[in-house]
């Protein structure tokens, strides 16, 4: 189950990006949000010259595996 819907059209990094950041608009406090849109920001930054489409879809996977997990994280404790 994909945190928000539309997660299985994601398909090129800059689609996750836009997706991730949707995702942190759903958290319950402006900390939590921020914190995260940091985290992702980075993560864009240091997979920035990645150029393997295996890798990069991997990656891809990852990212909206771990979203998955904080928002669900998220909705128990709410």
């Amino acid at each position: 189950m994909a945190p928000l819907p539309g997660a299985e059209l994601v398909q090129k990094p800059l689609q996750l990006y836009r997706y991730l950041l949707r995702c942190c608009r759903q958290l319950p406090t402006k900390g939590m949000q921020e914190h995260y849109k940091h985290a992702i920001r980075q993560s864009f930054q240091v997979h920035s010259d990645e150029d393997n489409p295996e890798r990069i879809q991997q990656i891809i996977k990852r990212a909206i595996e771990d979203a998955d997990w904080i928002m669900n994280k998220y909705k128990k404790q709410n």
